[in-house]
C-alpha cells in the first residue's frame, strides 16, 4: 500500500505517508475515483464535516481520536439508514505548516473507525486550510434503507445506549476542568450503531435517525419528516452515569441535560406497537446494546416532552442558531 502510483511533490508525499499509515484499512488509493464492488440493495451515501474550533479542539483530543470521531460521525448516518458499510473517502484541510505525522495519526483514527464496522478507506483529498477540516463521505448498501418519513401513529419510540455522556465531557472542558473517563470516551470515541441499526431494520423499524444534535432537536426532524407528533417521556431516558454530577453542578434536571446533549450518536427509532420488552431483550442479547422505550407516536405534529407527566421544554443544537 505504500508504493502507490503517484508522482513527486509534497502533497503526494503526504498521500504516500497516509497510505503507509492506513495499510490494509485502505484500498484502491492512487486513482481519480474509487470503484465500488458489486453488491445487494441500494447504494446509500452521506457526508459529515468536522471543523477545528467548532466540532473539536486539539487540546482536548489526540490526533487519532479526532480522526476516529470524524469518521464515526459520518458512519452514524449509515447506521440511521440501516445500511452495511462499504467504505469512506476523507478530504482533509490542514494548516500549511502542519507536521505530516499529525495528518497520518488523524488518518489512522479514520481507518480504525471504518474498519471496525467492516469498511475501508476508498480515497480522499488534501488541501491547505486556515484550520483543520475533516470532511468524510461514507458509502453503504441497504436492502431496505430506513429513513425519517415513515413513523406512524401507534408506533413506539425507542433509543439505543445511554445519552448525555458527550455533553458531560464538553461541559467539563468548557468549564476548564477534566471530564470523567467515561464521558470523555463518549465524546472522543463514539461508536456508530451499524449492527444495531441493521437489526432494527430487519425487525420492522418504520423510521430511524441518529442523535447527533440532541434528542430534543432530532426528534423534531423525525416528527416533521413523518408528519406525526412524538410524545417523549423524559423520565424513561437512559442516562450516561457521568451525566449526574455535571447536570447537578449546572442546576439542570438530569434527564433534560441528557436530552439536550448531542454527539452521542445513538439511534432514535420508531417501531411497530407490537415491538415489546421481550424483543428489546432479544436486541440486547444479539447486539450487546441496551434499547429503551422513551415514548410514542401520535397523530398531529411536533414534539411534546414530559417528565413524570409534567410538560417539559427541549431544544437541540443548531449550527447557525
Amino acid at each position: 500500500m505504500t508504493d502507490i502510483p503517484l508522482g513527486a511533490g509534497a502533497e503526494f508525499d503526504r498521500i504516500r505517508a497516509i497510505a503507509a499509515a492506513l495499510g490494509p484499512a485502505a484500498s484502491g488509493l492512487g486513482n481519480d475515483c474509487a470503484v465500488l464492488p458489486p453488491g445487494f440493495g441500494d447504494v446509500v451515501v452521506s457526508t459529515d464535516m468536522s471543523v477545528e474550533g467548532v466540532h473539536f479542539r486539539r487540546e482536548w483530543l489526540t490526533w487519532r481520536e479526532i480522526g476516529w470521531r470524524a469518521a464515526s460521525a459520518a458512519l452514524s448516518d449509515l447506521a440511521a439508514a440501516g445500511a452495511e458499510v462499504v467504505g469512506l473517502t476523507a478530504s482533509i484541510g490542514t494548516p500549511r505548516d502542519a507536521p505530516v505525522d499529525e495528518l497520518t495519526e488523524l488518518m489512522r483514527g479514520v481507518g480504525e473507525a471504518v474498519t471496525a464496522v467492516g469498511g475501508r478507506v476508498l480515497g480522499g483529498d488534501l488541501s491547505v486550510a486556515p484550520v483543520w477540516v475533516v470532511d468524510i463521505t461514507v458509502v453503504g448498501r441497504a436492502a431496505r434503507p430506513v429513513g425519517r418519513s415513515e413513523a406512524r401513529a401507534g408506533d413506539t419510540l425507542w433509543v439505543t445506549g445511554a445519552l448525555g455522556g458527550a455533553r458531560a465531557a464538553l461541559m467539563a472542558w468548557q468549564a476548564g476542568g477534566t471530564p470523567a473517563a467515561g464521558a470523555r470516551e463518549r465524546f472522543a470515541h463514539p461508536v456508530p450503531r451499524i449492527a444495531e441499526a441493521r437489526w432494527l431494520a430487519a425487525h420492522g423499524a418504520h423510521a430511524m435517525m441518529d442523535i447527533s444534535d440532541g434528542l430534543g432537536g432530532d426528534a423534531g426532524h423525525l416528527a416533521a419528516a413523518s408528519g406525526v407528533r412524538l410524545e417523549l417521556e423524559l423520565d424513561q431516558l437512559p442516562v450516561h452515569p457521568d451525566v449526574v454530577a455535571v447536570a447537578l453542578a449546572r442546576g439542570e434536571p438530569i434527564q433534560a441535560f441528557a436530552a439536550r446533549g448531542g454527539e452521542d450518536y445513538e439511534l432514535l427509532v420508531a417501531l411497530p406497537k407490537s415491538f415489546d420488552a421481550v424483543e428489546a431483550r432479544r436486541f440486547q442479547q444479539d447486539t450487546g446494546t441496551v434499547l429503551t422505550r422513551i415514548g410514542k407516536v401520535r397523530r398531529g405534529a411536533g414534539v411534546a416532552a414530559s417528565f413524570a407527566g409534567v410538560p417539559a421544554t427541549l431544544a437541540g443544537y443548531d449550527h447557525f442558531g
